[in-house]
């Protein structure tokens, strides 16, 4: 299945993914080392997108990102940092632009429109991105919103942000269990 495909099923249950933090993530091996395809969620109270401009207004000050089984990976970091690291790394967003699927809470259904993003930033409470229109309306506005970023993959090595969140979740659960 292709990565649009999959962007577009993602985007028609909006909903349930967000609660079940759900996706199509693979892992794969690079040079022996394991590394795991992430998924980034950006939630905001309003939306516009005019003229190659998306503006996320009211954006929420975390950036979600998870991956599936096995490893079930899930972690927040700050919206700023995601917008700094942009540009960070081998095939960085910056070098190779990201798809996404905007998600639109409108009724009676979501108003979804696939994207590819490049040049971030925030301005104030906004994340401001130029975008290019993959397939979907090419100027909305709207309230809540979710922005779902393609996959990037990274290594799960103990000192990775992926291993790190991995282990904290392994702690944490163990901490759980040892309650019930």
């Amino acid at each position: 299945m292709k990565r649009r495909e999959v962007l577009k099923g993602l985007a028609a249950t909006t909903a349930a993914m967000v609660t079940t933090q759900a996706v199509v993530a693979e892992e794969k091996k690079a040079d022996g080392e394991e590394i795991v395809d992430y998924l980034f969620v950006q939630n905001s109270g309003g939306v516009s997108l005019s003229d190659g401009v998306l503006i996320m207004k009211n954006v929420a000050t975390d950036t979600v990102y998870f991956s599936d089984r096995p490893e079930r990976i899930a972690g927040r970091f700050t919206t700023q940092k995601f917008v700094d690291n942009w540009s960070v790394g081998e095939e960085s967003f910056a070098d190779v632009p990201p798809n996404a699927v905007l998600s639109i809470f409108d009724e009676p259904e979501p108003l979804d429109i696939v994207v590819e993003l490049r040049n971030p930033r925030l301005t104030g409470d906004d994340l401001i991105y130029d975008v290019s229109i993959i397939d979907g309306e090419v100027a909305a506005t709207g309230l809540a919103s979710s922005l779902f970023i393609d996959v990037v993959g990274r290594p799960l090595t103990p000192m990775s942000v992926a291993g790190v969140s991995r282990r904290t979740a392994r702690r944490t659960t163990r901490r759980v269990n040892r309650r019930n």
